[in-house]
């Protein structure tokens, strides 16, 4: 959408000048009566600084006429504190109250590290000569900007936290003193409930988002440039920088109200492919002037560049009916179980959770594997679905069939990735039947009041319920008929299968057919596979139906939202565009199987669902989604709207 200036770039490197004789980029521009400041990172050559030999970053000072053509370049912050000693990184500019706020990266070690990468800010009255800096954040954090006005009597600023410690947040606060700005107290309060500040830009758990400009006030919503970086923490996969924008609530600023679905620039020219890190736009700047917006940006860590568009253009293009993704709420003290050692048969992993409620109480049926990779399906109980007040010591089922039994020693086999319903007084649990050869879906069933008074030899005898010879996985029950009819939803490779029945004794060879399927999407998050999660959430608006995909880019295993209709559930009447649950910690990332979170069941409380999913097929994790949002999310999601 944005027009580069024919001039650009409009700020390189000046070999006059030690301090920026190697690069200058990453500009911020603030207008001052007649007169445009820039202030921009710039670096010299490799040089010996306080015993160590680097490349020092440090903020220059440019002015202009027109806002495109700078000079009268100067020296105007660099390190004198310890928290700042090793580096000065890209400004941000505000005006607020009659002073002047420069944010800026300080480095406070070498080589650099996120206990050393904080946000500081440099306070000035006139421009010209600074009167104080601090020490804003004592976590680690980067790309503060603060908004140029008060928003209901408070300072407002956006900051990326953890960004050199994923997952990063972009995370909002608001004060009334501007000298809380650098209270630390206050900020490590903050930092706290992270989670509770977060303004979630990202789409995939694995792009990465940065703060870029400071927010311009329109008459429809605060402006919100910011970088935008896919398959930054993806292995093996090229980043892909953009720029991208938002338009925030005037009031509300931590609502998203409109989102430009494309990238408004990627790297494309010579001095944005070419420089000192290859193929980088990263916006730090932005101005209305006249009848345009301008974006300036850094270009290859290189130059300082611009690009425009008419802000007519630019506003009507925000997508306003569903211009913010939707994520989970993990739990805290995630994960809630893990392993245990002495317990053989859970001795190596538990992960891949059912969960059922009964009288308020939370049991959540979850696969072990022990040692020599037999999996089993062990309890534990939660009063409030949130912490575990019982485990038990033993497994709950007997695995009975020869489909649970390896063909040959050495096989991983057993009971996987159980699945929980309750139709009347009897809980039917499907799950995977694995020899170590072929993996079958097999039901069985337990009554409630044997369930309760832990009669584990009550189980059913496992039947085979998928088509004889297919690998068949992930099958769920709904918890009740529809027409006169059970309906089932499978996984037959790479496809969600729908299936009904007459009836669930499987007699006379009897097995799940198709009545429908849902396939993967091409050139998205779930393009290789999908398969069904947890039974199906039952709301006034249709089957909540949560899935997992898997991405044919880095091979990530997420999970997204599917509404199905309440009578005829082999129309699709919403699909989620992104994940809403993603592996992000360590203990979703690294495990037996990297990268993957994978519920297999969930639980309603109130308004909202708790999902148990297993992190990284070695632990169990909980997260929560509120369902009236998830609902206007998937319906709203059918349609673009834009901004009149």
């Amino acid at each position: 959408m944005l027009k580069r200036h024919q001039d650009n770039p409009i700020l390189k490197p000046n070999p006059v000048n030690p301090w920026e004789s190697y690069a200058v980029f990453n500009g911020s521009v603030i207008q001052k009566d007649d007169t445009y400041v820039m202030f921009y990172r710039a670096m010299g050559e490799e040089q010996m600084h306080k015993g160590k030999k680097l490349q020092l970053s440090v903020i220059g000072k440019a002015t202009s006429g027109d806002g495109i053509h700078f000079d009268k370049r100067e020296l105007f912050i660099q390190p004198y504190h310890q928290w700042e000693m090793f580096g000065c990184e890209d400004p941000r500019v505000v005006k607020i109250d009659g002073k002047y706020l420069i944010f800026y990266t300080a480095l406070g070690n070498w080589p650099p590290n996120a206990q050393g990468i904080r946000v500081a800010v440099a306070v000035s009255d006139d421009l010209e000569t600074i009167t104080e800096k601090h020490l804003v954040t004592p976590f680690n954090a980067k790309a503060m900007v603060m908004f140029p006005e008060k928003i209901n009597g408070q300072y407002t600023v956006l900051v990326t936290a953890n960004t050199d410690l994923p997952p990063s947040y972009i995370g909002i606060a608001q004060f009334e003193k501007l000298s809380t700005l650098w209270d630390h107290s206050f900020w490590n309060k903050w930092y706290e409930n992270l989670h509770d500040h977060a303004l979630n830009l990202r789409r995939i758990n694995s792009d990465q988002v940065e703060i870029g400009a400071t927010p311009i006030k329109t008459d429809k919503g605060w402006i919100l440039v910011y970088s935008y970086i896919k398959h930054y923490l993806s292995e093996n996969v090229e980043k892909e920088f953009r720029i991208e924008s938002v338009l925030l609530d005037l009031e509300d600023p931590k609502k998203v109200v409109g989102r430009h679905e494309k990238s408004l620039l990627t790297p494309q020219e010579e001095y944005e492919i070419t420089g000192q890190i290859n193929n980088v736009v990263f916006p730090e700047g932005a101005l209305i002037v006249g009848d345009e917006i301008r974006v300036y940006y850094g270009a290859a860590d290189s130059y300082c560049a611009v690009a425009s568009v008419n802000l007519q253009e630019f506003m009507s293009r925000y997508e306003v009916n569903a211009p913010a993704t939707i994520k989970c709420d993990k739990f805290v003290y995630n994960p809630i179980l893990k392993a245990i050692p002495e317990h053989p048969w859970e001795s190596k992993a538990v992960y891949n959770p059912a969960a059922i409620e009964i009288d308020d109480i939370v049991y959540i049926l979850y696969r072990t594997m022990s040692e020599d990779n037999q999996s089993y399906i062990g309890l534990a109980i939660s009063a409030d679905g949130y912490h575990i007040d019982e485990r038990l010591s033993e497994q709950i089922y007997p695995l009975q069939s020869e489909f649970e039994l390896p063909k040959q020693k050495g096989m991983m086999a057993g009971a996987e990735d159980p699945r929980i319903t309750r139709i009347d007084d009897t809980l039917y649990m499907l799950y995977t039947a694995f020899d170590g050869v072929l993996p079958r879906l097999a039901m069985t069933s337990i009554s409630v009041k044997d369930f309760l008074a832990r009669n584990w030899k009550a189980w059913a005898y496992p039947k085979i319920i998928s088509p004889p010879d297919v690998a068949d996985k992930d099958g769920i029950l709904f918890p009740e008929k529809i027409d006169g009819r059970y309906i089932f939803i499978h996984r037959i490779e790479p496809d969600i299968i729908l299936a009904e029945m007459e009836d669930l004794e499987f007699e006379n060879g009897s097995f799940l057919g198709s009545i429908g399927k849902i396939t993967p999407q091409q050139g998205t998050w779930d393009a290789v596979k999908i398969g069904v999660n947890g039974p199906p959430v039952k709301t006034d608006d249709g089957w909540i139906i949560f899935y997992h995909g898997i991405s044919a880019i880095d091979r990530h295993y997420r999970l997204g939202v599917i509404l199905l209709d309440l009578h005829d559930v082999t129309k699709v009447l919403g699909r989620a565009p992104y994940p809403v649950l993603e592996p992000e910690y360590s203990f979703e990332r690294e495990g037996i199987v990297n990268n993957v979170v994978f519920p297999c069941g969930q639980i309603v409380k109130e308004d909202a669902v708790y999902l148990y999913y297993g992190g990284a097929d070695q632990v169990v994790c909980g997260a929560s989604i509120r369902i009236p949002e998830l609902l206007s999310y998937l319906k709203k999601s059918r349609e673009k709207k834009y901004l009149q």
